[in-house]
């Protein structure tokens, strides 16, 4: 399997890890622990998961949650006026964090690769709207994040 496939899985992965985390509240290691034992790799439903690169969960998951606070002001400051986290959806908010993790602690992680791999993960949850939303925004916070890539 080539890095890229693995890092997908990764991605989707950490943005599920992250919904569940909101929904159930479940401590990070705990949830780290159960994507690593029951999820990543694993076939559920019929459904099989493709391997993750184990080490780029982890970083995706553990750091989205450690900097919510960071990633949250810096996704909050871009909404158009009116809208506020709360009123995203939680695979939404989940899709954001994790992106907008990546963009500002994965400098080796190109932007361009950033945005497209979150809005391809977007895809899987929603229509054209949304995936233009989860591109402008992280495009908007990567202008911050790296403003001289």
């Amino acid at each position: 399997m080539t890095r890229s496939i693995s890092r997908s899985a990764a991605r989707l992965s950490a943005v599920q890890a992250l919904y569940q985390q909101e929904m159930e509240g479940t401590e990070p290691a705990r949830l780290i622990h159960e994507f690593h034992h029951h999820r990543l790799g694993a076939t559920i439903e019929g459904d099989t998961y493709a391997e993750a690169e184990i080490s780029f969960f982890d970083d995706l998951v553990s750091g989205a949650l450690a900097r919510r606070e960071e990633i949250d002001a810096l996704i909050s400051e871009r909404l158009a006026e009116g809208w506020n986290l709360e009123r995203l959806d939680k695979p939404m908010k989940a899709i954001l964090r994790v992106g907008a993790y990546e963009l500002i602690a994965r400098p080796d992680v190109p932007v361009a690769s950033v945005i497209s791999e979150y809005v391809d993960v977007a895809d899987a949850f929603y229509d054209k709207r949304e995936k233009g939303f989860v591109n402008g925004l992280l495009d908007a916070i990567a202008k911050v994040a790296r403003p001289a890539a």
